[in-house]
């Protein structure tokens, strides 16, 4: 199997977001432009379709995949409300490179808003969130267009969705809020100096 491979605006194409969703949803992969890197999507309902990543991408089993959300409300609906700190990180970097670890349940997810409106629209078309990690092997660079992820990805998912080289080229900064102090796990597209202000640390 070789990934079918479309061409479309990022700015949004209704024919494409009905196309990813519908891969999705029977519970394959799409690999999805984000405003930072490439990246492989499964529905968060679909288990086997995420075990799929993890085999495609030789991921180390232990290392969770992040979730893209549409919006914050897809975010409260499984992380109930954000705190002061989380918040006010959210509304400064969201849409936007900014990962954060938030507690869902019994444990934590790291989430984050794309600032990229093709890809939100396909999160919201899947129920407002999916199991998303750059589109690449661990340990390598990251994809940066469809066809470097069609190289890597392309026996191993249904549909990759080709909106253009990624305008941002670095991995989203991931941090958590703990007492109102910012954790920082991954500086990325933002610097550590510029989260912390904004959280007022």
């Amino acid at each position: 199997m070789r990934a079918r491979i479309i061409k479309v605006d990022a700015v949004g194409d209704a024919a494409a977001v009905a196309d990813a969703a519908g891969v999705l949803a029977a519970g394959g992969l799409v690999v999805i432009p984000t405003d930072t890197v490439y990246g492989v999507a499964a529905c968060v309902d679909r288990p086997e379709a995420i075990e799929r990543i993890y085999a495609a991408k030789v991921r180390d089993s232990g290392k969770p995949i992040p979730l893209l959300a549409a919006d914050v409300e897809a975010v409260e609906a499984v992380a109930g409300s954000l705190s002061v700190g989380e918040r006010k990180l959210a509304e400064r970097f969201w849409p936007g490179a900014l990962t954060l670890v938030v507690e869902v349940g019994e444990g934590t997810e790291g989430i984050r808003v794309p600032d990229c409106t093709l890809t939100r629209q396909i999160l919201a078309a899947v129920g407002g969130m999916l199991r998303v990690t750059s589109a690449n092997r661990s340990g390598e660079p990251p994809a940066l267009t469809a066809q470097e992820a069609y190289e890597v990805l392309g026996d191993s998912v249904e549909l990759i969705v080709d909106a253009g080289e990624s305008t941002g080229g670095v991995a989203s900064s991931v941090v958590r809020v703990e007492n109102g102090q910012v954790k920082i796990f991954r500086e990325g597209a933002l610097s550590e100096s510029v989260l912390r202000e904004s959280a007022g640390n």
